[in-house]
């Protein structure tokens, strides 16, 4: 992470933007430097998201827009704190009371500010330096002021690491498909658990055979690029209290394989591991964050290409738990790989499982760019994941998984196919397709990221491109995981 955060009691003067938290309801209540009149001359009401910057002396002195003294929440926070790092970019440091003026818990607060500032002036680009523009990213130190309590400068190091999670989805997920191979993937993630104390395995094509990963080899047949599947671990200090699996969808590109895709937003395609991406991302920061349960990643990755062996409409595939599935669209491949995750992460009979996937078109249609589907089994364990989303400013909505629909993906020859008949309800019956290959009893929550994982412009802390959507909804429910009872 490029800007580095630190505590201070009171605003410090050396800075080249001071900036005040202003809610629209205590305008004529603000601090020295920002006069009532002048402000509402330039437009400025406090509104969330308003910034205005005006000289002051020798420095510069801005107003952020908070909204209502009474609607302050952690997202409203991280937007407010995201429009200021946006609006001070090209200054060199801000100081900033945001944290006390948000009536929200000082960690809490801070969470908030480190995430809107830091992950809204990410970038990734391929520039050369001659076409880069230097102005656009001078900001390198931000103040908080407010408390310099141990406790507080623990939450920034926290909120740190959730943002090089985030950053580190990113990337991964912004990186050109030509680039990011499955082995390059591999050796990505494998660095990334040496560096934070995780244990890493990875199994090359032949263990991945002898595995017997059926839909993983289906998906990778037409490929020059073999397959990877990496396991990860992290294991707490003292005992385990509970075991999480993860298991993310690892398509380093989608051509839809025989089953083409129109030209229109193919370049998007390296998008398709978005799922593997947030494990990746999660699981950094786990030990920086020292949860006290077992976590253990799953990540099957090959790109889906048109090869001349590439697996063809019609053809069957045996997946690791022993099913097999009739391929009716080979575009419809990563319910292939994330059956056989599935059903190795069942193998170890964790106390639950949540899966992410950029799985379906179908969820966009539901319910647009920025809401994630989640289905799945344990209603006690499906409320966790829903609250952690909620905790972590990142939208989910709960769909059905109706066993009367299983009708809708039978084969005359295998015991299921990888589409449902008709194409309605294509993101149900995929969800459907999943559960296929979760162990009977084990909680398990699937998230269907099409939408929100790839962003079209900036918003908030959002960026353009890869959003690393997922990391903070899975660090969340890691900190607060607790055993769901069995239904």
């Amino acid at each position: 992470m490029t800007i580095s955060f630190t505590t201070a009691q009171r605003l410090p003067a050396n800075t080249a933007v001071v900036a005040h938290g202003i809610n629209s309801d205590k305008l004529n209540s603000l601090p020295k430097g920002l006069n009532p009149a002048e402000l509402k001359k330039l437009g400025f009401k406090g509104e969330l998201g308003q910034v205005q910057i005006l000289p002051s002396g020798n420095k510069l002195i801005a107003a952020v827009g908070l909204g209502e003294s009474n609607e302050i929440s952690p997202t409203r926070l991280r937007n407010a704190a995201a429009a200021l790092a946006r609006a001070a970019r090209r200054h060199s440091s801000v100081a900033t009371d945001l944290v006390s003026k948000s009536n929200l818990e000082t960690t809490q607060a801070i969470h908030s500010v480190v995430e809107g500032m830091a992950l809204s002036l990410y970038k990734f680009d391929y520039k050369s330096s001659s076409t880069k523009n230097k102005e656009d990213e001078s900001l390198k130190k931000v103040v908080l002021a407010g408390s310099t309590s141990s406790s507080a400068n623990s939450a920034i190091s926290k909120a740190t690491a959730v943002v090089e999670g985030v950053v580190l989805a990113r990337d991964l997920v912004n990186e050109p498909g030509g680039s990011l191979t499955p082995q390059v993937f591999a050796r990505k993630v494998t660095r990334m658990a040496k560096e934070k104390e995780l244990t890493a395995k990875v199994m090359d094509e032949a263990a991945i055979k002898k595995a017997g990963l059926g839909g993983l080899l289906g998906v990778n047949r037409g490929s020059d690029n073999p397959p990877r599947f990496v396991e990860l671990t992290y294991r707490p200090k003292g005992k385990a209290k509970a075991t999480l699996a993860l298991v993310g969808k690892g398509i380093t590109f989608d051509s839809g394989g025989l089953s083409i895709k129109p030209w229109q937003g193919m370049s998007e395609m390296k998008t398709d591991m978005g799922g593997a991406a947030a494990v990746t991302g999660a699981m950094s920061a786990l030990s920086s964050l020292a949860p006290k349960i077992r976590v253990k990643g799953y990540l099957p990755m090959t790109d889906n290409m048109l090869g001349g062996d590439a697996t063809r409409p019609g053809d069957v595939l045996k997946i690791r738990n022993g099913k097999t599935i009739e391929v009716i669209n080979t575009d419809a491949e990563g319910r292939l790989i994330l059956a056989d995750a599935l059903s190795l992460a069942s193998e170890t009979k964790p106390d639950a499982i949540v899966d992410l996937a950029t799985l379906t078109g179908a969820c966009m249609v539901a319910l647009g760019s920025d809401i994630a589907g989640l289905m799945g089994k344990n209603e006690a364990f499906l409320n966790q994941v829903e609250k952690a989303a909620e905790d972590a400013g990142e939208k989910v909505w709960q769909l059905p998984l109706p066993d009367e629909y299983r009708d809708l993906y039978k084969s005359p020859i295998a015991d299921m196919k990888n589409i449902s008949a008709g194409g309605y309800g294509g993101a149900i019956t995929a969800g459907l397709i999943l559960s296929e290959f979760v162990a009977e009893g084990i909680p398990w929550a699937h998230l269907d990221i099409a939408g929100p994982a790839r962003a079209d412009k900036d918003n908030a802390e959002i960026v353009e491109g890869g959003t690393g959507f997922g990391v903070r909804t899975l660090i969340k429910l890691i900190q607060s995981f607790e055993s769901p009872k069995s239904e």
